[in-house]
This record gives C-alpha cells, sequence and structure tokens, in this order.
C-alpha cells in the first residue's frame, strides 16, 4: 500500500469524500473503524519502512500505534554503523519486553564489527551472540580488552572442520600472530576439515604447516588417495609426536564410515602399535563400536562385547540391545539393560523389555514389575506396557484454571497486544516471535495463563468458523517453551478438528491417527516447510500432493494451493488410505510408511523374520522413523481420550489384529 492508497485511509478524507458521494448520489462504502485505518497505515509503513522508505510513511498515522517499534527498529537499523551506541542502548531498553531488543542488539553488532567499531561494539554487546560472524566480530573486540576471553572463543571458532566467514580472517590473523593458533591447531583443524570431507580446506591447511610436519602431511595425503596404507602408517608424527592423535583419530573415523569392515581389520592391525592418548582411542573405538552394531558387521560383535564396558557411551548400550532384540536373545537383553545407569534403566522403553525379556525368560512376577514401572509413562513403551497388563493408560493429564478476567489481564500486556496487531497486518511470523518472546520471559503462572489465552482464541475461532490466524500452532510452541507437558489438552488442541473428521470418515482412515500425524509433522503449522519440501499440515510433498489430487479428480494444487488447510488434509487423508492398503489396512506399517516411504518399509518387512509390534518398531533402522511411529501412535491415544473428556478407558493403542500379527513380507497386499 503506497502513497495514493494511505490518502484513502485519512480519517478526515475520508469523511469530506463521504459527503461528496452522497451528494452526487454514488453507493457509498461503510467507512472503516479508525482501528482498521490504523492498521492499515502501519502495514504500509512496515512495508516502507523495511525498504527504508521513510519519505513514504504518514508519522501521524502510526506515531500512536502499539507497533510503531517496528518502525523505529527499521529507522535505526538503516542508520548503522553511524548511530551511536547510546542510541542503539536506548532503543534496546525502551523495547526490553519485545524481541526487537535482541534483534537490534544482534544488527548492531554486526554493523559494528563490519565497520571496524569495536568500542561501539563492546559497549552494545551483553555476552557473545548468536551466529558465526557475530561472534568472530565480538572476540575482535575482545582482543585488547578481554583477551584471555578472545582467545578461548576465538580458537573454538578456528577449531572447525569447515570454512569459516570471511569475517572472522582479522580475528584468526591477530591470533595467529599472537600464537594463539599455532602449528598444533592448524593440524588439529586440518583433520576435523578431512573428517568433514572438505577435501579443499583440507589441503589449504596442511599447506600452511612447515618442514617439521612433512611426515605427517605427506603419510595424511597417502591415505587420503590409499586407506590401506594406514596399516603402515609411522607411529610417531608431527614435532614432538605432536600429529599422532589427530591423524589417526581422522584417519580412523573416515574409515569406519566409508568401509567398516576395512576399518575394523585396520584396527585390529595397528592398535597395539600405535601410541595415543586414551581420549583418542576410546573415540575411535566409540566410532567402531557404533558402525559395526549399526550396520551388523560380520565377525566384530564379540569385540564390541569386550571393549562397549570400557565406554561410557549410552548410545552404544541402546544398539546392543536392539542387537540382542534383533537375535530374540532375551538374557543378552537383560543383561546389556542392567549394565546401564540406572537413571537411564528407569526409562519407560528399557523397563518394557526388561519385561518382555524376564517374561520371555519365565520370570512372571519380575516382568510384573517392570511392566507396571513402564505403564506409569505416556509414551508409546507405557502404553504397549499397559495393554500388557490390561489396565487403562496412564494420561497425566493437567488442567489450568484461568478466569475471564484474567483472560482480560492478559489481552491487556503489551506483548499480547503487539501479538494480536500483526496478526490482523498478516504478519503471523512477527507473531510467533513476540508471543514466544512473552512466554519465554513470563515466569510459570504468567506463561500458563498464556496458553489459556491461546487456547480461547482457538475455541473462540472455531465457534465463529472464523480463520485461527494460527493459533494452534502457537499454542503448541507455548507448551514446548513453557514446559507445560502435562497439559494435553493446550499440547493437543482439537485444531482443524472437523476437517481430519470429515476427510478421515471419507477415506476409511481413523480420525485420531490423522489428527496425530499432523500434529508430529507439523505442529499444526499450516504454512511450514520442511528442508525436503514437504509442505502444510501434513506435510505433503508437491508431488504426492499432485499424484494425490489427479485421483481424486482435482487439479493440481501447485505449491502454495496445498498450503490451504483444508486442502491439504484431504490429500494427506487419501494418500495416507492408499498406504494403509497396501499393508491390508494396518496402521503401524502405514505410518512408517508416511514417514520413511513405502518401499523402504517394504523392505523392512521383507528383510527379517516375523516379529511381534514392538520387535518390528524397535528393529526400524531410521532412528527418526522408529521415534515418529512411536509417537504418532501415542499421540492418537491421546487424541481419542481427550476427545472423551481425558478418560482413557476403551481406547487402545492399537487393534487387536495390529497387535497380534506377524510383521514380515505377509503384511504387503500384492500390487494390483
Amino acid at each position: 500500500m503506497h502513497a495514493l492508497t494511505r490518502r484513502l485511509f485519512h480519517p478526515a478524507r475520508h469523511a469530506r469524500t463521504a459527503a461528496v458521494m452522497l451528494l452526487a448520489g454514488l453507493p457509498l462504502v461503510a467507512p472503516l473503524s479508525a482501528a482498521a485505518m490504523s492498521d492499515n497505515a502501519m502495514r504500509a509503513a512496515l512495508e516502507d519502512a523495511r525498504e527504508q522508505r521513510f519519505a513514504n510513511i504518514d508519522r501521524d498515522a502510526v506515531a500512536s500505534h502499539v507497533l510503531h517499534g517496528y518502525i523505529d527498529y527499521h529507522r535505526l537499523r538503516g542508520a548503522l554503523p553511524a548511530a551511536s551506541p547510546a542510541r542503539v542502548n536506548a532503543f534496546i531498553q525502551a523495547n526490553a519486553d519485545a524481541p526487537l531488543a535482541e534483534w537490534m542488539r544482534g544488527q548492531a553488532i554486526s554493523a559494528y564489527g563490519k565497520a571496524g567499531q569495536f568500542s561501539d561494539l563492546r559497549a552494545v554487546a551483553n555476552g557473545k551472540p548468536g551466529g558465526t560472524v557475530r561472534q568472530c566480530y565480538y572476540y575482535t573486540a575482545l582482543l585488547d580488552t578481554n583477551p584471555q576471553k578472545a582467545r578461548q572463543g576465538g580458537k573454538a571458532l578456528w577449531l572447525a572442520g569447515q570454512s569459516r566467514p570471511t569475517a572472522c580472517d582479522p580475528l584468526f590473523n591477530r591470533l595467529r600472530s599472537r600464537g594463539v593458533i599455532d602449528e598444533n591447531a592448524i593440524w588439529e583443524r586440518a583433520m576435523l576439515a578431512w573428517q568433514s570431507g572438505e577435501n579443499r580446506l583440507t589441503d589449504y591447511l596442511l599447506r600452511m604447516l612447515d618442514e617439521r610436519w612433512h611426515t605427517a602431511t605427506t603419510t595424511t595425503q597417502a591415505v587420503r588417495e590409499d586407506p590401506v596404507r594406514l596399516r603402515s602408517s609411522p607411529d610417531c608424527l608431527g614435532p614432538r609426536c605432536a600429529a599422532t592423535d589427530g591423524f589417526y583419530r581422522a584417519a580412523m573415523e573416515r574409515l569406519i564410515r566409508e568401509d567398516t569392515d576395512a576399518a575394523f581389520d585396520a584396527w585390529q592391525a595397528i592398535e597395539a602399535r600405535i601410541t595415543i592418548t586414551p581420549e583418542a582411542r576410546r573415540t575411535i573405538e566409540e566410532e567402531l563400536a557404533f558402525y559395526a552394531l549399526v550396520r551388523e558387521t560380520p565377525g566384530t560383535l564379540g569385540w564390541v562385547d569386550g571393549v562397549l564396558p570400557t565406554l561410557d557411551s549410552e548410545r552404544l548400550r541402546e544398539l546392543r540391545v536392539r542387537r540382542a532384540l534383533a537375535d530374540r536373545d532375551w538374557r543378552g537383553v537383560r543383561h546389556w539393560v542392567e549394565q546401564m545407569p540406572v537413571a537411564e534403566q528407569d526409562d519407560s522403553r528399557w523397563q518394557y523389555w526388561l519385561a518382555r525379556a524376564d517374561e520371555q525368560l519365565g520370570d512372571d512376577a519380575s516382568a510384573r514389575v517392570h511392566y507396571q514401572n513402564a505403564a506409569g509413562e505416556r509414551d508409546f513403551y507405557g502404553f504397549s506396557a499397559a495393554d500388557r497388563l490390561g489396565q487403562p493408560y496412564s494420561l497425566n493429564l493437567k488442567r489450568y484454571g484461568f478466569d475471564p478476567a484474567t483472560r482480560e489481564r492478559i489481552a491487556g500486556l503489551p506483548a499480547v497486544k503487539r501479538t494480536e496487531a500483526l496478526i490482523r497486518i498478516g504478519e503471523t511470523g512477527l507473531a510467533t516471535s513476540e508471543w514466544l518472546n512473552a512466554v519465554r520471559n513470563a515466569d510459570p503462572r504468567r506463561a500458563q495463563a498464556l496458553a489459556d489465552y491461546a487456547s480461547a482464541k482457538i475455541k473462540a475461532a472455531q465457534k465463529t468458523g472464523a480463520g485461527d490466524d494460527g493459533w494452534p500452532a502457537r499454542l503448541v510452541q507455548t507448551t514446548i517453551a513453557g514446559k507445560m507437558w502435562d497439559a494435553l489438552e493446550w499440547r493437543f488442541p482439537e485444531a482443524y478438528r472437523d476437517k481430519f473428521q470429515q476427510f478421515g470418515q471419507e477415506n476409511g482412515v481413523d480420525p485420531y491417527l490423522l489428527m496425530a500425524i499432523a500434529r508430529r509433522e507439523s505442529a499444526y503449522n499450516p504454512s511450514v516447510s520442511s528442508p525436503a519440501g514437504a509442505l502444510g499440515l501434513m506435510q505433503l510433498m508437491p508431488g504426492t500432493a499432485a499424484d494425490v489430487s489427479r485421483s481424486l479428480g482435482l487439479q493440481p494444487p501447485g505449491r502454495y494451493g496445498v498450503l490451504d488447510p483444508a486442502l491439504n488434509v484431504r490429500l494427506g487423508s487419501a494418500y495416507f488410505s492408499e498406504t494403509q492398503r497396501r499393508y491390508g489396512g494396518n496402521r503401524l506399517a502405514a505410518t512408517a510408511a508416511y514417514n520413511a516411504g513405502p518401499r523402504r518399509v517394504d523392505r523392512w518387512l521383507g528383510e527379517h523374520r516375523a516379529a511381534a509390534f514392538d520387535l518390528f518398531v524397535e528393529r526400524i533402522p531410521f532412528r527418526e522413523t522408529r521415534h515418529y511411529v512411536q509417537a504418532v501412535l501415542a499421540y492418537r491415544v491421546i487424541f481419542q481420550s481427550l476427545a472423551q473428556n481425558g478418560d482413557p478407558r476403551g481406547v487402545r493403542l492399537l487393534s487387536n489384529a495390529e497387535q497380534d500379527t506377524r510383521y514380515n513380507h505377509s503384511l504387503m497386499m500384492p500390487e494390483s
């Protein structure tokens, strides 16, 4: 909205225009309210402010608007680095309750740092900023006032396996001139770059080293070209063997990831003769054991079992139990779970598997104790344990009470007013930033009151049929920021419930499962896009959305059409229905396929021997998919229980058929 349009919203001018239209006998459009005109003026002003077009802004029209700080932000941003630190700090203080304050601090650090105005930077900084560029500027600014902190922070930035921005060069150059970044640090970074596959950076760093490192650099080049040469590499590399640890750690980790079999053979050949620190040895052995277990490398399990007790590694203990489960080695399951620290064992997952192991080994009394321990938790394993015991699920639901007067007080908070105003002018992303900033800075009771307010907004929208303005996603994020884990009615609001019910029924899909998928996929953000390009509530890939649309006789919606919540749910429901039919109506397998793709699930079902549902889930090789399936099935239980006013009686994690079937290739329906 530019100058001509803004003039149409000037109150006095609007009144004069209306009078002329009446005299002329022209139809009169109802005048906008003062609040609406103010919002329109702010919308236009914010667009101009972003582009630094301040001459176009009617200051009088926006001066009293609750969002005037956003205009001031862009004005001050444009004045940097010439604007004084005093002016920046005054803005930060005036907007201390808004995210604008820290945004401005970051902008000032960037501008002052780029201009080399380091005394100004120090005047506005209040600790290490976020982002590599700003951190480099920050530590450069501290070189002369707090050299120890600058040395520590600068060296930590240096020791990275990837290239750093050019903004870091002055800091690194000065640290090199002071001997902080010495040849040992150069070597260490070269090895990190090698491990990261950054070949150009590795070469650049190796060329920085002098003749004393010749054997180390030539050995590294040789092993990079032919990993077999690792077996004959010298025991001592670099001045006073300073390169030995880094070389063997980097060389082994690269080989482990590329060829675990060859890495195991190489380690067996060299581990006794090389002299490296215990820390480097543990790092190598932990990585080798991890990949040997993940890839089920033949002939390595005995070695893994020998070194595992010396490596305090939670991920190795988890993998070893999963390997025992794959082998149906129930004594091994019990043994390796019992090797975990008590706090780790207490997790519902391991209590459940202890119970299953005890059950298989004939110790029913002990199994019942472990099942009971697991059943107290609100998750996949807790619900599975409750099913084994034949008892209702433990939801641990907590409700918070707030009266209308409290909601009115919350509505009057400046942060809430700004949030509402940003929503009105279409700035939903900024609105969420404002809102979550308020939640993070609130005490627990205030944060709960904010969640209650967001919940009320959702219910009001449902009653009127109005758009939700992003409140469902905002409410979910509120519970996360406020750590309200037991506030299930807020963590799992009934957003878009009518659409899930409608399209679930049309496609023969459990609507509560669809709600659970959307909650896991997007946390109710209808405009979210994943790094892979999946879109909307149910995170549909554009190609999938187009194919499903055609199968329904619809035009492909395009990238933006698929963001429409109703259409997204319709297409997602139809796609899930197709996937579910592929597995004979089995929701567990279909849920896994929705995340990982049907071809992978087909392979998993075909590769392993018949398994009970819990063993199949535990054997899913992708951690993301394994956790996804567990979360979605647990969320489904919660949604259905909440639909029964929080009563889980009669709710099942899986149907009898889904629990009793054997998960293998027989679950796949023949393709037509």
